[in-house]
């Protein structure tokens, strides 16, 4: 009942990147290169952490990268924000705020991708990597690396609405990198997993291994776009997990959590949302980027030359 919707849904998305294409519409650049990590389906497929991956290694290279975002679960930004590791999330989104936390460099939020690239550059950036954004065809790009989830897939294969695709499936030999999450399943590219082995009080210090909470019950809050791979991982780790129902960029009453009496065990994308608040029994959990060394350097040499060529 839905193909009629996704045969218009097609049309429009074809349409639209035609004008980019043919210059019936004009790309803006930013005057420093520009690398987006996105995905062509809905939901979560580790883009963000990508991005900050990415960052990370960019400035213990000795670069200067900075990180744009749409703001998403954030107030429209409409001219661009800088996002600090103190930000509120209700204002510029919980991701950036997750990434101005983690990546050791600039963030900037806009509703306009192309103008928070335009100020980043500005701003000193050399290079800039824009999370998500790859249909963001108003903002140039130099590379683009889209990511997937190994195990889910695209679906059925189908555009919105009908399915979970905003771009059809062909759009993958276009980019310059696939980059799939887990289980490499059908799909060509590099692959990576996000890991985690260790929890952090929610607005504390240490850390405790997550084979500490082995064999017990614990409450996992998850408002990411794919909430079962950190269900599942917990569970590898050997806890008895009860999942906590909340949308993509939700918030939950931690009060009413914490009331069932028993340890709340959240992801770092959550944690943002709860600044200053900390009980015994709320605690947050790191995933890491974990990739072969060979793929790392192939998706480094991609972005540094970009950077060699400027020069």
């Amino acid at each position: 009942m839905l193909w009629p919707a996704a045969a218009l849904f097609g049309a429009a998305v074809a349409l639209r990147r035609a004008s980019y294409r043919r210059g019936w519409l004009a790309s803006v650049r930013a005057g420093a290169p520009v690398v987006v990590i996105g995905n062509i389906s809905v939901g979560g497929t580790g883009k963000t952490p990508m991005t900050g991956w990415l960052a990370d290694r960019l400035v213990r290279a000795g670069r200067i990268p900075a990180i744009v975002s749409r703001g998403y679960a954030g107030r429209r930004q409409a001219v661009p924000v800088r996002v600090a590791p103190g930000s509120d999330a209700a204002e510029v989104g919980d991701e950036p705020v997750m990434l101005a936390q983690q990546a050791g460099c600039p963030v900037w939020v806009c509703v306009d991708r192309a103008r928070a690239a335009l100020k980043a550059a500005e701003e000193g950036a050399e290079l800039i990597l824009s999370d998500d954004g790859l249909q963001h065809y108003r903002m140039g790009r130099d590379l683009e690396f889209c990511v997937i989830d190994g195990g889910r897939g695209l679906g059925n294969g189908r555009l919105l609405p009908a399915g979970p695709l905003r771009e059809p499936a062909r759009r993958l030999a276009e980019v310059d990198e696939v980059l799939v999450q887990g289980v490499p399943g059908e799909f060509r590219g590099l692959g990576f997993e996000l890991r985690i082995d260790h929890a952090v009080p929610l607005g504390g210090t240490g850390r405790r291994s997550l084979e500490e909470f082995a064999g017990q019950k614990v409450l996992a809050l998850a408002g990411i776009g794919a909430p079962e791979r950190f269900h599942a991982a917990l569970r590898s780790a050997g806890l008895d997990v009860v999942p906590v129902p909340v949308p993509d960029h939700g918030r939950m009453a931690l009060d009413r959590l914490l009331a069932r009496g028993l340890p709340v065990l959240m992801t770092a994308k959550d944690a943002v949302k709860y600044p200053g608040v900390s009980a015994d029994n709320l605690w947050w959990v790191p995933a890491r980027v974990v990739m072969p060394e060979h793929s790392a350097k192939k998706i480094l040499g991609h972005v540094l030359g970009l950077l060699d060529k400027g020069n």
